[in-house]
Parts: C-alpha cells; structure tokens; sequence
C-alpha cells in the first residue's frame, strides 16, 4: 500500500497566527478539500476538538503543531461568499493583551437568538469570526476576550 493512499487532499492558506505566548507566527494551515469541491472553512478547522492544528510556518521553513487553546487569534484575507440573511452585528473586542479589533459580526442567526451576546455565548465554538474589512478576516478564540462593546448609537 502506498503512503499517497493515506494521505487526505489538502491545499495550503496563507494566514497569521497569534499564539500565547510567542506572538505572531506567519504560514500556512492545511485546509482539506472535499469532495464536492468545497474547501473546508478555517474557522470550522478551529472549532474541531482535537487539542492541535498542523501549521506550515514561512520562517523557518517547518511543520508545527499548535494547540489550540494556546491560539489568540489568526488573520487572513478572503473573499467569502456571506449569506445574505446573515445578522450584521458592530462590535468592538477587547483582548486580555490589550488589543481592540473592531469589525463587523456577519452570521445567520434565528430571530429568537440575533443579538450579539447570543453570538458570543454559542456554545460549540471556541473562535469566532469578525469581518475587520471587506476581505480581512479575524478570528478569535473567546478565551482571550476581556470584553465586547457595541458602538455610541
């Protein structure tokens, strides 16, 4: 049997890791390709239970395998397709570091739990996803989160 038999279609994304305490790592997660032609959404690779992700770092050139509880946050560019009854949720985050990333929450909630503190207290992630621009992507892992602001109406 060969190896190649065991090995899942994967292509890389480029993005930048923050991880407590090291800072930010510049690379690549391994995302999988499915069959039906879609490729597998990082925030959905975030969310999985297993304790680490397979990280290609750009310098030096390796593999890593970082836990996931250890991940602050990962930025990335994309052009995502947003579904169009998605809830548009303003928001301010504050990180334990100190840090603000302001942006915008864009998620398909139902009526009865549209709000954001809804949203934060979704109990099967551990990342959530805030659009900081129109291709610029965040995503954060709720235990770093001091708090969340809503704009001065």
């Amino acid at each position: 049997m060969s190896n190649d038999a065991l090995k899942l279609p994967t292509k890389q994304k480029k993005v930048q890791l923050w991880v407590h305490p090291s800072g930010p790592v510049v690379g690549s997660l391994f995302i999988h390709h499915n069959d039906d032609g879609q490729d597998e959404a990082i925030l959905d690779i975030l969310n999985h239970n297993e304790p680490f992700v397979v990280f290609q770092v750009d310098m030096p050139n390796e593999i890593r395998f970082y836990n996931r509880q250890s991940i602050i946050r990962i930025e990335y560019n994309d052009k995502d397709s947003i579904n169009q009854s998605a809830q548009t949720l303003y928001c301010t985050i504050h990180m334990m570091d100190g840090s603000l990333i302001e942006g915008t929450i864009k998620e398909a909630l139902p009526p009865e739990h549209a709000r954001l503190y809804d949203y934060l207290n979704k109990q099967d992630n551990r990342f959530l996803k805030i659009y900081t621009d129109d291709d610029e992507i965040c995503l954060i892992n709720k235990s770093y989160i001091n708090q969340v602001t809503l704009p001065d109406n």
